[in-house]
């Protein structure tokens, strides 16, 4: 039997995710879980076959059968968490966003230096089957040179706001949804500089008390004149998936174009070896990513990336995106919030400086 890696999950609501994924994986082994909730840690106990849970961290921390901390909690509590799980010697998987913010970023990459032990970013949305394929095609050269990036994640996701912590300080659509697009765009073109932005907050956010944009489109350039388009909207009724993929990714090069995202479907074509746009579908493993049965895209995809981690870590590479990487696409989301506030172009540069991160990333 191949080594496994053993996990302790910390916040079993989305952390529902990451154990089904965990649970299904020859690679891993769940070795704890802790919540605040007991009534929560029981129900997963009984879901997944769990026979360990505790209601405090620090206790879940101190355990020695535990190699790698899954933070699944709040998004504002992520740095926090993550620093205690570096001080006490485990590898982390934390899902997006990182932080909420850039505050206690260079306190977060000294806490991993010092520790030794690897951070990756769960963000789930380069994990899809047909982002997966995109990739692979993008390193094989297919596309040429490439020209530009077009991003979304296009959602009605109002449902979201009826979970009590998305109304607490930290939440806003933009970290909490549109950073799976961001990222997307970030992944291709990881020198982005200069960043205009527009947002408009809808009626509906403003019924539930919130009052960040829900609409959201920005454009970004890298340092070497590629750009990206970046689009999400949140609280305005969608199109389902056999009209638009929520979340996609459209790669435009000299030699051809794709587009993946989280449809079970992956478009192509690439000049002279593929004429044609070219459809490759995997519908055969729709019961692998919606296997809680509601159309959630919230299993298969952590699967991929925890396997993909556990890999990393057999063989002594960094995964990616690591800390440096996560950080970089904050850095991004806050120049698109100050081009939405100020109405003006952005310097990703000089967010950098100003946070004492030049020259760290």
């Amino acid at each position: 039997m191949e080594h496994q890696w053993r996990l302790g999950v910390l916040g079993l609501g989305e952390g529902r995710s990451i154990l089904s994924a965990a649970k299904n994986s020859p690679m891993w082994q769940v070795a704890q879980i802790c919540d605040l909730n007991e009534n929560l840690c029981k129900e997963r106990m009984a879901e997944f076959g769990l026979t360990r849970y505790t209601l405090s961290y620090e206790e879940m921390l101190q355990d020695e059968t535990v190699d790698v901390i899954g933070i699944y909690t709040p998004d504002p509590l992520h740095s926090l968490h993550i620093r205690m799980a570096l001080s006490a010697g485990k590898h982390v998987i934390c899902t997006k966003p990182l932080m909420v913010s850039l505050a206690g970023a260079t306190e977060l990459l000294e806490a991993r230096r010092q520790s030794g032990k690897e951070v990756m970013v769960g963000q789930s949305s380069r994990y899809f089957e047909a982002t997966m394929k995109q990739r692979e095609d993008f390193e094989a050269g297919y596309h040429g040179e490439l020209v530009t990036v077009e991003t979304q994640y296009i959602s009605d996701s109002r449902w979201f706001l009826k979970r009590d912590w998305s109304h607490q300080k930290g939440f806003s659509w933009l970290y909490n949804f549109m950073i799976h697009a961001v990222d997307l765009a970030v992944w291709y073109l990881p020198r982005v500089e200069e960043v205009f932005a527009m947002g408009v907050t809808s009626a509906n956010s403003e019924e539930y008390g919130i009052h960040c944009p829900d609409s959201l489109k920005a454009l970004l350039r890298d340092e070497a004149g590629h750009t990206a388009s970046v689009m999400g909207g949140y609280a305005t009724p969608s199109f389902k998936t056999a009209i638009e993929s929520s979340i996609s990714c459209t790669l435009r090069g000299t030699k051809g174009i794709s587009r993946g995202g989280s449809a079970l479907q992956y478009y192509r074509k690439f000049l002279p070896e593929i004429p044609d746009t070219q459809t490759i579908d995997f519908f055969e493993k729709k019961d692998y990513y919606d296997r809680f049965g509601n159309g959630s895209h919230h299993a298969g995809e952590y699967q991929n990336y925890i396997e993909y981690f556990a890999r990393c870590l057999d063989q002594g590479i960094t995964p990616k995106p690591d800390l440096t990487e996560g950080i970089r696409t904050l850095a991004v989301m806050e120049a698109i919030e100050r081009s939405i506030k100020t109405h003006k172009m952005v310097r990703v540069s000089q967010i950098l400086q100003e946070k004492g991160l030049e020259g760290m990333l």
